[in-house]
């Protein structure tokens, strides 16, 4: 069922069922008090007859006693007098005796001929005047008196039904054209929907569906950055492992064993940059890292130095490291860590060991890690380029991942990496991880 249609239904039966109990309760109330209304018509018909009979002359009451008086009829109304004596002594009908009979006082109910009365019985003066109408003209008057009522009612109604209607469609009207301009859409195109003129309650859902395209956009980008990057840069190590196989076919003795020790060089440095390319897929997507390891700082640094296979005689480290637990997943702080130590050695040669230390940063909440070698370094004009995907200062140093994989990191988890030439040469990179709130 559709959203209109529910909306429709819903406050269309409430709004039916609120007039409903409005017309019955002001029809309920409007046919007791015409009935009282009537009910005192008849009463006072009752005493208005019994004030003029006690104002007649004596002539008059004479003659009365010789033959009843003859009361002109009044339309729907019907009225008897008797003496106390019992004669009648005046009425309006001749042929009403049985239903004007003097009987009980008050207002009470008499049948005569399949007609039912409304009959009011009053004494004055020893006097006993009846009054009496029919219940069918009165049910007449009071059906009158219903549709004269029951019809503004009734258009009220109808009128609210359409008023209810045009508004629910009108109102909608913004979830409409949104749908429109979607179904309308290039399936590419992934650019944020437009909030011009759309209603405030429908802006938080835009605003959501535009965060959602912005996330598939990013996706998207990077699967294409992941698919140009994997035939860009696997291209090279899969000819060069074909040219060696092909030359290692052709040859024998020591040229062929150097040939397949190329192609397998060669198939180790498409085995690293595949694994580079995933992690940075992993790191930049949605994957989940957390193996619920305690990711501590000491822990962190010495499993990323036995990944790298060097002798801690290489490194220059500090006595004893900060405290506390890193706010990231513990394979993501190694890899970044390791990563910015392959770079160091790599760049750093034979000139000196590789410094790395840990400090925390004011406040607690974060520790940076600084790692220096004390290379040839880089221009302080291509620091900015570090973090690039595949640049590299030569083509034969590395992949040009590494430290790309080391700023996704970062930036993954609120960190940050920089790059610094420190007074004496080489290079410095300092990087932020924040830390886990102690307990």
């Amino acid at each position: 069922m559709s959203l209109r249609t529910r909306l429709l239904l819903t406050l269309g039966l409430t709004l039916a069922l609120l007039w409903g109990l409005a017309a019955t309760w002001l029809m309920r109330d409007l046919e007791e008090q015409f009935v009282a209304t009537l009910d005192q018509r008849l009463a006072q018909s009752a005493r208005m007859v019994a004030g003029l009979m006690a104002q007649l002359p004596e002539e008059v009451w004479l003659t009365a006693d010789r033959a009843a008086l003859s009361i002109p009829p009044i339309e729907g109304l019907a009225c008897q007098v008797h003496s106390p004596s019992g004669e009648v002594m005046a009425r309006t009908h001749t042929d009403l005796e049985s239903i004007l009979a003097p009987g009980e006082r008050g207002h009470s109910f008499r049948e005569e001929g399949g007609v039912t009365w409304r009959v009011f019985t009053y004494e004055r003066g020893g006097l006993t005047i009846t009054t009496a109408d029919r219940m069918d003209e009165r049910n007449q008057l009071l059906s009158e008196v219903f549709k004269v009522a029951v019809v503004p009612f009734a258009v009220a109604l109808v009128g609210s039904m359409v008023a209810l209607w045009l508004g629910v469609v009108r109102g909608l009207a913004p979830l409409s054209r949104l749908r429109q301009s979607l179904a309308k859409r290039h399936p590419e195109a992934l650019g944020p929907v437009a909030t011009h003129g759309v209603p405030v309650e429908l802006k938080p859902l835009i605003k959501t569906l535009n965060g959602l395209l912005e996330r598939v956009q990013q996706a998207m980008v990077r699967e294409q950055r992941f698919t140009n990057d994997a035939a860009h840069e696997l291209k090279t190590p899969l000819t060069a492992i074909k040219t060696h196989l092909q030359v290692a076919g052709r040859v024998e003795g020591q040229a062929a064993r150097q040939s397949l020790a190329h192609a397998e060089e060669g198939v180790g440095r498409l085995t690293r940059i595949l694994d580079q390319l995933l992690m940075l897929a992993r790191v930049e997507g949605q994957a989940r890292f957390d193996d619920g390891e305690c990711s501590r700082i000491a822990d962190v640094v010495e499993l990323a130095l036995r990944d790298n296979g060097m002798t801690v005689s290489r490194f220059e480290l500090p006595a004893v490291w900060p405290e506390g637990r890193l706010g990231l997943p513990r394979e993501l702080a190694i890899t970044a860590l390791r990563n910015l130590v392959d770079n160091a050695l790599l760049h750093g040669g034979d000139a000196g060991p590789v410094v790395l230390d840990a400090e925390r940063v004011e406040g607690g909440s974060a520790v940076t890690f600084r790692v220096r070698d004390h290379g040839t370094g880089v221009e302080a004009k291509l620091l900015g380029q570090l973090t690039e995907r595949f640049w590299r200062t030569s083509k034969q140093q590395g992949s040009g991942l590494g430290l790309a994989i080391v700023n996704a990191i970062a930036e993954r988890f609120g960190g940050q990496l920089d790059f610094t030439r420190p007074q004496g040469g080489g290079l410095e990179a300092r990087l932020t991880l924040p830390l886990q709130p102690e307990p």
